[in-house]
């Protein structure tokens, strides 16, 4: 049975970081424990009401990703048990299925976006500019249609609160180096056009996806924090998918859509969301679980 944990308490391990869903602890000196919580953000904000079980699917399906993609691209995960890091007393059944023990890596300062169609911030710095991030894209296209190719669209990595910006590679250069940035773009587009078609072959379109990278002590470039769950990416069902209309999803839009009918302006506190946003959300991520790994968190 799946369990609901809103924020974590782990006495006798450092906190490093409470993310917007993640929270962060040190192990040693050259290790994490993160700990993927129930909270939801919507619009940057984290709302006041979990949904049950979605830290447990966010972290079950990274882990799927993270271990089929390992050949393409080292990734932050460590073979440490659990049990070994948690602190005496621990219900283990509360972090079994939504931590991991990861190495400590010095986290780029770049989100790592790869859109296969048109659609979101994407859409709409299209209609405005005819690009995307710079990326000059063929003209007619229309609202959530496939792209010529996939693109690299990075934007900067916000603080808690904040949004994140789009921005062109060329920034991404002026960030990080030429020869990382090349890295990245290439290890980024590379994830996506393997996972978009083993998830194509079960039914589910990739519209896009967010990575984060960090360099290891030796400099090499490591892929970590989640990989293509429903809050990082737009999962599409292939059966509903039309060009010209923002297609049902399997993220976390149901909310977006939801609070977008409220009167509120999208700063925090965050509205409580009612029962049924809450099970139809949560019916969702586990939906999107069941499809692409064959596993069910209940």
């Amino acid at each position: 049975m799946s369990t609901t944990l809103h924020q974590s308490d782990l006495p006798g391990l450092p906190l490093l970081h409470r993310g917007k869903v993640r929270d962060v602890y040190g192990v040693g000196d050259d290790a994490l424990l993160i700990v993927a919580s129930d909270r939801l953000s919507a619009f940057d904000v984290v709302l006041p009401d979990p949904i049950p079980g979605k830290g447990e699917i966010l972290c079950q399906m990274s882990n799927f990703w993270f271990e089929r993609t390992a050949a393409l691209q080292p990734n932050h995960l460590l073979d440490t048990p659990l049990a070994q890091v948690l602190p005496a007393g621990t219900p283990i059944e509360l972090y079994a299925r939504r931590s991991v023990v990861a190495k400590k890596l010095r986290a780029l300062p770049v989100e790592a976006i790869a859109r296969g169609y048109l659609i979101g911030s994407g859409w709409k710095d299209y209609r405005q500019s005819g690009a995307v991030c710079g990326i000059a894209l063929p003209s007619g296209l229309r609202q959530a249609e496939i792209l010529p190719e996939p693109i690299f669209t990075p934007s900067t990595k916000a603080a808690l609160g904040d949004h994140d910006e789009n921005i062109g590679f060329d920034r991404v250069v002026e960030l990080i180096g030429g020869e990382l940035a090349e890295a990245v773009r290439a290890a980024t587009l590379k994830i996506y056009r393997f996972a978009a078609a083993y998830a194509a072959e079960r039914g589910i379109l990739i519209a896009d996806t967010k990575l984060e990278f960090g360099l290891d002590e030796d400099g090499r470039l490591i892929v970590m924090d989640e990989m293509l769950t429903p809050d990082s990416s737009r999962f599409w069902p292939a059966d509903e998918y039309r060009v010209g209309i923002s297609p049902p999803s399997y993220d976390k839009q149901f909310v977006r859509d939801h609070l977008e009918t409220l009167d509120w302006n999208k700063t925090a506190p965050g509205p409580h969301l009612p029962a049924e946003v809450i099970e139809a959300t949560r019916a969702k991520y586990a939906e999107a679980l069941l499809r692409l790994t064959g596993m069910r968190v209940e």
